[in-house]
């Protein structure tokens, strides 16, 4: 797997279009880097752009931007309400996939040390890219923001890691590190109160406030034994949150950044915001994200307010998103687009076939061109999937009739494992067909040479075995789904088990169609020892989903009377 990273640069602009999209233009002009997202803010006067891709094309697209924010903005004349202390004010990068932590510090601080050389800008490094944990945190460092900068660098303790130890007036400093996926997530208030956002803050953040002797709000604060002020730490875990009033909105917000999405996950913040503004008799009106979301963040939000109503979870992707955008509110302020806020949806290789997103008359007349592809193999997938969503539809009217509404869990357990199949069988439709094209590819390989012949024959038996792999794959895949479609014959809603026969008959197609492009591709590879297995097991699925089918069938039969 290749290395891939996310670079979330900061920079302090958010009101001039020209700049803004000068500097984006910085970040998408280099191969191997995808500009994901650009998100102004004009009351921060700062804008959060997304850009991802190997760790070579990231870190080369970074620097471009930063020296061009730093030809382009003056921090001599920035306002704003956000903390800042640069005209990039912070650049983590984010490991991905492929690529560890310890290795993502490593491309963070040789960014860092030539933002530093080259450009002479003062550079910090935090989180990872810290060996000093006194200098980790992004708060501590950025504490006095620009207007308190020159005096910090004075301090020996506040010497930059890279770059000169001397104030820059244009271009502040900037704060370069590795950082897991943290997420930018502002909560809207009905109150224009930046004071009462602030509190609401307070009560949340790990951070908390300082304690105060007597009164909470005018008492002396309490300090340690250091001399340094008492905290009482907020609810929330791995939350960093301020108030502050958005002019551009004519709200309040609560600001976070949720820097550990396993401690507290999004929907969680927003419900003890929701708890905490109540409190103090101010109410949430709803949400927003600044930047990208990770797709597990928006599911699993979904799967929270679906049975928080006792409702089955087992739902599509797309109705957990629309279930968590609705829950959370994050289209109060504007449209919330799946498609251009969830990372893998941006990360996706558009240049692959997706035979799945074709319409149904699309895909049954693709599948009758005079192309080969797609063949039985795809075909056999997508009725699996068919036969699985069948089963999962039944999980779900069961999970919602009329007088079982305390075994809304046991159907919505049963709709979730449908989900799952249905959505690998359907990745193997338009994987049955890169296999394929995997085999003609190695066909076309030249073969004028020994050392070609040799690279032809290896490439042509690994894609071969990958082609006969593939509706093995959906053979296996497909067989799950009788268990499923067998509980919801005999224990579904019985209105619906004309439905639980046809998934079975779909189940059973999808496997039979599977075993003979098995048979049929098994003739190209080579290595037999390779294959005796799945051929041995092939036949023994083959049968057993024969038997199983009429199996079903007859429960179904016998709720007829």
């Amino acid at each position: 797997m290749s290395a891939l990273i996310e670079c979330v640069p900061n920079f302090s602009e958010g009101r001039d279009p020209e700049v803004i999209r000068r500097i984006a233009s910085r970040l998408e002009s280099v191969e191997g880097a995808k500009l994901l997202h650009v998100d102004p803010g004009k009351a921060t006067n700062r804008t959060v752009m997304t850009v991802a891709g190997t760790p070579e094309a990231v870190v080369e697209a970074a620097f471009r931007a930063i020296a061009e924010a730093a030809e382009l903005i003056d921090m001599r004349h920035h306002t704003g309400e956000h903390p800042r202390m640069g005209a990039t004010d912070v650049c983590p990068l984010v490991p991905i996939s492929g690529i560890s932590m310890r290795e993502a510090a490593d491309w963070a601080r040789k960014l860092a040390a030539r933002v530093g050389h080259e450009l002479r800008i003062p550079v910090y490094a935090y989180e990872a890219a810290q060996p000093d944990p006194a200098r980790r945190n992004l708060a501590v460092i950025r504490a006095g923001e620009y207007e308190g900068l020159e005096r910090k660098m004075k301090d020996p303790a506040w010497t930059p890691d890279f770059g000169p130890a001397t104030f820059n007036a244009k271009s502040g400093a900037t704060v370069i590190g590795a950082r897991d996926f943290l997420v930018a997530f502002n909560v809207n208030l009905n109150t224009t109160s930046t004071r009462r956002a602030n509190a609401i803050a307070f009560d949340v953040r790990e951070v908390g406030r300082p304690k105060r002797a007597g009164h909470p709000l005018t008492g002396k604060p309490v300090l340690d034994a250091s001399g340094e002020p008492v905290m009482v730490p907020g609810t929330l875990k791995a939350v960093k949150a301020i108030g502050w009033f958005i002019q551009e909105y004519g709200i309040a917000q609560v600001s976070m950044n949720l820097v550990d999405l396993n401690v507290t996950p999004v929907h969680v913040a927003f419900d003890e915001v929701c708890r905490a503004a109540e409190a103090r008799g101010v109410r949430v009106t709803g949400s927003e994200l600044v930047g990208l979301v990770p797709l597990a963040a928006l599911l699993d939000a979904g799967r929270h307010y679906l049975r928080k109503q006792q409702r089955s979870v087992g739902v599509s992707e797309a109705e957990l998103i629309k279930i968590a955008v609705k829950s959370l509110g994050l289209d109060e302020l504007g449209p919330f687009k799946p498609e251009e806020r969830i990372i893998e949806y941006r990360l996706r290789d558009t240049g692959l076939s997706r035979l799945v997103n074709l319409s149904v008359r699309d895909f049954a007349e693709e599948t009758a061109s005079e192309s080969v592809a797609p063949g039985g193999g795809s075909v056999a997938a997508a009725v699996g999937a068919l036969g699985a969503s069948l089963g999962t539809m039944v999980a779900n009217l069961s999970a919602h009739k009329r007088g079982w509404d305390e075994r809304w869990e046991e159907f919505s357990g049963w709709a979730e494992k449908g989900q799952r199949i249905k959505d690998e069988l359907l990745r193997l439709v338009d994987e049955d067909t890169r296999a394929f094209d995997r085999v003609m590819a190695a066909l076309g390989m030249p073969k004028s040479t020994d050392a070609e012949k040799s690279a032809r024959s290896a490439a042509l038996a690994a894609a071969n075995l990958g082609a006969l792999q593939v509706p093995w794959q959906v053979m296996q895949t497909a067989f799950g789904a009788f268990e499923l479609i067998r509980a919801m014959a005999e224990q579904g809603n019985p209105a619906s088990a004309s439905d639980a026969g046809v998934g079975a008959l779909c189940t059973r197609a999808a496997i039979r169609g599977a075993w003979l492009n098995v048979r049929t591709n098994a003739s190209g590879v080579k290595d037999k020892a390779a294959i005796d297995q799945i051929m041995k097991d092939g036949a023994q699925m083959d049968a057993d989903a024969a038997r199983t089918e009429a199996e079903i069938l007859s429960i179904v039969e016998r709720k007829f009377g």
